[in-house]
């Protein structure tokens, strides 16, 4: 009898040894927001993490080497965004492999910070076009929010991250809470000026960065380095490790478990709503089990949904909170295939400042106010930059010697890139699913992805690479070319869908708080809840849910709901 006391005690003790008020799973842009906001509310937080722990500053291994330093002079490696100076951040497929159906590249960084450390940093509101769309053209089910109620808390992120940025008064892009913008250079303005009176309704601006032009809340200005995937010692850019999980830090509410690969999801069945988390450890293979009362699924769009796919009960026999059987369905990616070149043979006694680390951008002008395009749903947006290269040479000149260093230190003309970046629609064969057969080193199921662009985004294709052409010729730019990348989706870094908002439980997974509809503890607020894709980078959209998620389940813990 003295026995079996004691094992209960000490299972009691190990039970209460790992039980915290929240779970976030996922250290990435969305669980950083995550565990600031929780910590902040004073909840004791748990952010699993299952790649290795990365130090700000410490562990940015390539912030501060040259070109020269690197053995292959910072040759891509044929894989998006994969280069010498970064490679450290992205994982390698062949440990973490995945079942394509269709072609789709799933880009992904396992480790504190996840893809904050990496990103692009565009942090382009939503507006009511938007959220309004699935609605209004019968494409998709309606968003459960709208801009008026995310407002506020884009705000509320856009002062703690810090975004540059010009206050435009564009319907389709609202203005933001900005530090000062970063500058188009001498080329782009003329490129502004002919387009905007070329094609009213059509606006060249600096693209809203989330990256600091003054110091901010601690952080330092961007140095002009354009090394921002490499991490920034400086702090200039918004990451997880240099912003938000700091601030979490700093309340003494926050424990962070690195190398913890989350298995799934524990349902009470008596309780009827979730208990806790089951997780491998990456480098023991040991298993555990953590418990909260609250849980946050942060892990990136696709590996969001696996969990919840492969959490499994008597109550939800196909996969957690999947009564109405939309869980994996509904995938989308942007589509960045169209992309126009071109040169421009004047302003060669001009040149500009460092090498900044954003371009210009054309908001959406299609398919909204009086624009309406008969043959596509939604519309496109456009990233552009103008620059002059270093070096003159020919295939004639000597590739030593004193001509080829004098021909190095000549500056070449101007060249002028654009890409479009057009919606994805959220069709429901476009999904994921747990394979049968095949599974991870730690006896996960695999991922099937299938997924494709359709006739929607190829027509919407079209008329990037042909508005494209069309504005860079009305600039009197010359040598313009466009062309069709070929690729697929995932190659955008924007997955999104699968595990979606909506009103009706019937046909969604989250209602309007990223709470899901059938187990009011859990709450999915990254990637994964997006119902339509927009053609804005993704990321502050994501970061504003979760914050006003996490307000709105506090809030709900304290009336004892969930």
């Amino acid at each position: 009898m003295s026995d079996t006391l004691d094992n209960v005690n000490l299972n009691l003790k190990a039970k209460k040894e790992h039980t915290y008020d929240a779970i976030v799973i996922g250290s990435g842009i969305s669980g950083g927001w995550a565990a600031k906001e929780l910590c902040e509310k004073g909840l004791k937080t748990l952010v699993l993490e299952r790649g290795r722990n990365v130090e700000h500053v410490k562990d940015y291994p390539t912030a501060m080497k040259e070109v020269w330093e690197f053995r292959h002079r910072l040759e891509r490696f044929g894989k998006p965004g994969r280069r010498e100076d970064t490679a450290h951040f992205f994982i390698d497929r062949k440990d973490h492999p995945y079942e394509e159906i269709k072609p789709f590249s799933w880009v992904r960084g396992y480790q504190v910070g996840g893809k904050s450390l990496m990103w692009a940093r565009m942090v382009q509101r939503w507006s009511n076009i938007d959220f309004e769309a699935n609605a209004r053209d019968g494409f998709g089910v309606d968003w459960p929010i709208r801009y008026e109620d995310l407002a506020p808390w884009y705000s509320h992120v856009e002062k703690f991250i810090g975004v540059s940025g010009s206050k435009e008064g564009l319907p389709q892009l609202p203005d933001g809470e900005f530090l000062p913008a970063m500058e188009l250079n001498c080329l782009e303005k003329h490129i502004k000026a002919r387009i905007e009176a070329t094609f009213p309704g059509r606006n060249l601006i600096m693209s809203r960065q989330a990256n600091l032009t003054q110091a901010h809340n601690g952080r330092g200005a961007c140095q002009y380095r354009n090394r921002c995937a490499r991490g920034c010692p400086y702090g200039a850019y918004f990451s997880s490790n240099s912003s938000t999980l700091p601030a979490a830090q700093a309340t003494g509410n926050l424990t962070v478990r690195p190398f913890s690969v989350v298995h799934s999801i524990i349902y009470d069945e008596q309780a009827q709503k979730a208990s806790g988390v089951r997780v491998i450890d990456s480098e023991t293979m040991e298993t555990m089990e953590f418990y909260a009362s609250i849980i946050f699924v942060n892990a990136s769009t696709l590996n969001s949904t696996l969990i919840l796919l492969n959490s499994i009960s008597g109550r939800f026999p196909n996969g957690l909170g999947n009564d109405s059987g939309v869980l994996g369905h509904y995938l989308m990616d942007h589509n960045y295939r169209g992309r126009i070149n071109a040169t421009y043979e004047g302003m060669r006694d001009k040149y500009y400042f460092g090498k900044r680390p954003a371009a210009g951008y054309i908001p959406r002008y299609r398919n909204f106010g009086n624009d309406k395009r008969d043959n596509y749903l939604r519309g496109y947006a456009y990233s552009l930059g103008a620059s002059r290269g270093r070096g003159n040479l020919t295939d004639d000149d000597p590739k030593i010697g004193a001509v080829f260093k004098e021909k190095l230190t000549e500056v070449g003309k101007w060249s002028v890139w654009m890409t479009g970046m057009g919606e994805h629609l959220p069709y429901f064969e476009n999904h994921v699913r747990l394979s049968n057969e095949k599974t991870d080193k730690w006896g996960i199921p695999q991922l099937e992805i299938d997924c494709e662009y359709k006739e929607n985004e190829m027509k919407m294709l079209d008329d990037i690479l042909n508005d494209g052409a069309e504005m860079l010729e009305a600039a009197g730019l010359a040598d313009i070319r466009t062309a069709d990348s070929q690729g697929h989706p995932g190659q955008g870094i924007h997955e999104m869908g699968t595990a979606r908002m909506g009103l009706d439980p019937k046909t969604s997974i989250l209602n309007g708080h990223n709470q899901m509809h059938a187990v009011k503890n859990v709450f999915v607020s990254d990637g994964a809840c997006m119902t339509s894709s927009a053609c804005q980078n993704p990321s502050i959209t994501y970061m504003a849910l979760t914050a006003r998620a996490a307000n709105y389940a506090v809030e709900e813990l304290k009336k004892m709901n969930i």
